[in-house]
């Protein structure tokens, strides 16, 4: 097969991407104008198929941080085409199931496939764009993605009318057997920090978000000072806390906590996870609106979110290339703004008699405000850490968008039940409009979470001072590090007098497309020379596209030989796949001063 340019490996990685996320996204919601033909056809009730949308949901969201951990440690491009085809195993299990358990069952299984794809379709984005693209690219990435999931009512509203309601999950079969064969084949593999899964995190995490989901939900039904409500909620925010205080101290963590010293981060995953919750939440409670409210089938109450629809099929791409012009913060405070009000103007207006051409104007302010913000929060998260780790970047993002949506739901079912029983088309719009207010306070609340996001100038600078490292990089050294700080007066002046005796010389072929890796490799090796004697000198550079080389230049034997025992072995074993044969390690008992010249 020829070599494809770097041009065309992007596309072919932004558009496997995109179709494996829009398969994705779009079974998260796919069930909601579905579940009264599957009611019948299961004989299920619908408290029971609720769990359809939650389990799916919820399995996806706590398993996010665990895919992309075993992504960067196996390969991110096999863990992809692994979940991808878990995912269409499971697509079909879904299709045949005969009750309601088994189908309950096999979203979740959905949910562990897609827990794998999502956050692995973002990493391989992130790897294969570079700084200066990757805000249009994502901006790409989350119209198509946004886009399926606004039409997943759409298209479980049409076979839930036209066809039998299994072949919402048999569509997936075909996709998944499409991208997997193309994925192998366009898509370059690539290592990230090799990690063990963070186990214990993740059983935390996944009891925690279970407990608070199944309070917000039983909290009606059982009351919400009941023991079951009140030990679901407390046990949640218990087992949360202590998810939190795992990860700050265990060695290797699914969510490193020092991503959140980052103001771009932390202030992007608030003002995500908000605005994820108020979305969901909309179209959840939307379509029921539409079909209950107004007294129309599945397939027109979907079709009238098709102004959303359109705005993030056109806004968001516009909106992801227009991120470094205008900053993040002003697109994500903005948008969600925009959202706010468009909500807000929904729950005024809404009653039985409503015109829709009435609901289009707002549907269109919220469309777009959504959209401006869903590309920006997703650079201001992924620009905020290396390179090396945008895996867990993403991770953590995706977990926190889809734990905002379980969250989004259960709340806004909760405020909506809260009302009672409705009885009567109006009732019914009563309490829709109570409930679509909880949507646009979230939506607010998100709006002052992106108050916190760097400003564009400050993005600049940091912008700049990344390059001007880059272009010292390609002049040459990458980098020299003398450790221990500034070296004592014993030292000063001695490199002309011989001082560095005793060198060593590393070579290292590796795999075509591993720039990346090859970084993350030497800063480790830097790290370990910084905890190494102050009379250790340490040159990375590179000799061809695949070939690099390191010089290390020491004042003694002993001290050759200790940074050896401490990185040599070790790295390499841990960085086995990065390289065509094992990297060599010459000794060169020469004068580093004539070499460095």
């Amino acid at each position: 097969m020829p070599q494809l340019s770097s041009k065309a490996k992007k596309a072919w990685v932004l558009a496997l991407a995109s179709l494996a996320s829009c398969m994705v996204a779009l079974d998260s919601l796919v069930v909601t104008t579905a579940l009264s033909t599957i009611q019948r056809d299961l004989g299920a009730s619908m408290e029971t198929l609720e769990w359809t949308v939650n389990a799916y949901n919820l399995s996806f969201a706590v398993l996010l941080l665990i895919g992309a951990s075993i992504g960067e440690r196996y390969g991110r491009r096999r863990l992809f085409v692994t979940g991808l085809l878990l995912f269409g195993i499971a697509s079909a299990a879904c299709a045949l199931a005969r009750d309601a358990d088994q189908l309950i069952a096999a979203r979740a299984v959905q949910g562990a496939g897609a827990a794998l794809i999502m956050p692995l379709a973002m990493a391989l984005l992130g790897i294969a764009f570079p700084n200066e693209e990757r805000a249009r690219a994502l901006g790409l990435f989350s119209g198509v993605t946004g886009l399926a999931t606004i039409v997943g009512p759409i298209v479980g509203g049409a076979i839930a009318e036209g066809a039998p309601w299994r072949w919402i999950f048999w569509i997936n079969v075909p996709i998944a057997a499409v991208v997997i064969p193309l994925a192998m084949r366009r898509i370059d593999e690539s290592f990230g920090a090799r990690a063990a899964p963070d186990i214990v995190g993740l059983a935390l995490v996944t009891l925690g978000a279970f407990g608070l989901v199944w309070g917000l939900m039983r909290g009606n039904h059982v009351g919400w000072a009941s023991a079951e409500a009140l030990t679901a909620n407390v046990a949640g925010l218990l087992l949360l806390a202590t998810f939190v205080a795992w990860e700050a101290r265990t060695s290797e963590p699914m969510t490193p906590m020092r991503f959140f010293r980052s103001r771009a981060f932390a202030s992007g995953i608030a003002a995500s996870t908000l605005f994820y919750a108020s979305m969901y939440g909309v179209l959840f409670i939307l379509p029921q609106f539409f079909q209950n409210g107004q007294n129309l089938g599945a397939l027109a109450a979907g079709l009238r979110l098709l102004p959303w629809t359109a705005t993030l099929l056109v806004v968001a791409p516009v909106a992801g290339g227009f991120v470094k012009r205008v900053g993040v913060r002003r697109l994500v405070v903005t948008g969600l703004v925009l959202q706010f009000l468009g909500m807000a103007w929904i729950g005024a207006i809404a009653s039985p008699e409503l015109a829709y051409a009435q609901f289009v104007p707002p549907l269109l302010l919220a469309g777009c405000g959504v959209s401006m913000a869903m590309p920006a929060a997703q650079h201001a998260v992924l620009s905020s850490v290396a390179a090396g780790e945008i895996g867990k970047a993403s991770g953590t993002f995706n977990m926190m968008r889809y734990l905002g949506g379980v969250f989004g739901i259960a709340l806004v079912g909760a405020v909506f039940a809260g009302r009672g029983v409705p009885d009567s088309a109006k009732a019914f719009s009563d309490s829709f409009s109570a409930a679509i207010g909880v949507c646009a306070g979230l939506s607010l609340l998100g709006a002052v979470a992106g108050l916190w996001l760097p400003s564009r100038a400050e993005i600049s600078i940091r912008s700049e001072n990344r390059s001007a490292k880059t272009a010292r990089k390609r002049e040459g050294a990458t980098q020299i590090i003398e450790s221990r700080g500034n070296r004592s007066n014993t030292y000063a002046g001695r490199l002309e007098r011989d001082a560095f005796t005793v060198a060593v010389v590393a070579r290292f072929e590796t795999q075509p497309g591993a720039d990346v890796e090859i970084q993350d490799f030497f800063s480790r090796g830097h790290a370990i020379v910084e905890q190494q004697p102050a009379s250790t000198m340490w040159i990375a550079y590179r000799t061809g596209p695949t070939s690099f080389g390191a010089f290390a230049a020491f004042a003694s034997e002993q001290d050759r030989d200790a940074l050896l025992s401490a990185g040599g072995p070790k790295m390499t074993r841990e960085f086995t796949t990065l390289f065509v044969g094992a990297p060599t390690f010459e000794k060169a008992d020469v004068v580093a001063s004539r070499l460095c010249s």
